[in-house]
């Protein structure tokens, strides 16, 4: 189903731009049962040259949201049907739309209001009349804003895409990064992580081997021991993945679990020897899962193990004061629980 009323209005927009000879410096979807108010809008936002989408209901909004992806959504709260509430919460709960800002339109002018608009992912509030300046000022900011955000998120992608090819080059590990996100958030999140650790750990799933780009074939792929001189080479990939990702700000949580997940609780792990609570608590539960995980799957140099023969090394290595014990056993009950 296409909205008559956006369809309409996408032409037309595009048909006095195309005469005023201006390029689209931005995309602004407006949801607002009244017409005169969205008419005022587009009124003031066309000339600047914003692409302005009109949508009569909260249905006709979702539609345009999810067809065009606009980069401003100004929404009416109070309309009938689908109220402006329920478009932010569906707004935010989709992977393609949950980025975009949104700006409540109200009159509602109540504390209590605006504490459930920010509790639906609402951006800001422009109350009603509202003013041509502010609302001019408040949707080129948050242009400006949504393009930040869709360059990191862009870069993010990026990352992940580069560290599915490194995942890629080596047949032998099938889909090692998906099991270890999958696994590490369930861990976590059994360890009662919250909800930004749990985030780190699943991102580290697909981005903790990212460094072995870096890595030439002849060590990454050998299928023998390596040579102590190639140790070293292979051990510099957290070093390497640590720079990769460092310049995003947004995966600032996930680097240390990059850099540390090889490090042992006795000290004798890699990079930096760090033994104990010195080990970052996320390293801590990301290691266990990336043990188990290579101990029960097929790799170059040996057969996959059995999960209970798994679970026992892993118990053997906490004893000898490699893993937290704690963690450890916190897999185990929590893969008996999966496998009941």
């Amino acid at each position: 189903m296409k909205p008559p009323d956006g369809g309409f209005t996408v032409k037309a927009n595009r048909c006095v731009q195309s005469i005023l000879g201006m390029a689209v410096v931005g995309t602004v979807l407006v949801v607002d049962d009244q017409a005169s108010s969205r008419e005022a809008m587009a009124a003031a936002l066309l000339p600047l040259g914003y692409e302005v989408l009109q949508a009569r209901d909260g249905i006709e909004g979702l539609l345009l949201a999810r067809q065009r992806v606009p980069d401003v959504i100004l929404l009416d709260i109070m309309m009938p049907g689908v109220d402006g509430w329920e478009v932010c919460q569906e707004l935010k709960a989709d992977e393609e739309t949950r980025l975009i800002p949104v700006v409540f339109l109200t009159g509602l002018d109540s504390r209590q209001a605006r504490l459930r608009g920010l509790e639906t992912g609402a951006t800001d509030f422009l109350s009603k009349p509202f003013d041509l300046v502010e609302l001019e000022v408040r949707v080129r900011n948050l242009v400006s804003f949504r393009r930040l955000t869709q360059d990191l998120d862009d870069a993010e992608k990026m990352l992940f895409a580069v560290a599915r090819a490194v995942e890629a080059r080596d047949e032998q590990t099938g889909d090692h990064c998906g099991r270890l996100a999958d696994l590490a958030a369930s861990l976590g999140e059994t360890l009662g992580i919250d909800g930004e650790g749990l985030k780190a750990l699943r991102r580290a799933g697909y981005l903790h081997d990212i460094g072995k780009i870096g890595i030439p074939d002849a060590v990454l792929l050998k299928p023998d021991r390596l040579t102590a001189e190639e140790w070293q080479v292979m051990q510099t990939h957290v070093e390497i993945g640590v720079k990769i990702c460092a310049p995003l700000r947004t995966l600032r949580s996930v680097l240390p679990i990059i850099r540390h997940h090889h490090e042992r609780q006795d000290g004798s792990g890699y990079p930096d020897g760090l033994a104990g609570d010195a080990v970052p608590e996320l390293a801590q539960v990301f290691q266990v899962v990336d043990v188990y995980d290579a101990l029960t799957n097929d790799r170059p140099y040996r057969k996959a193990l059995t999960p209970a023969v798994g679970l026992q090394i892993l118990h053997e290595e906490a004893a000898r004061g490699w893993w937290n014990g704690e963690v450890v056993e916190a897999l185990t009950d929590l893969l008996s629980r999966q496998s009941s």
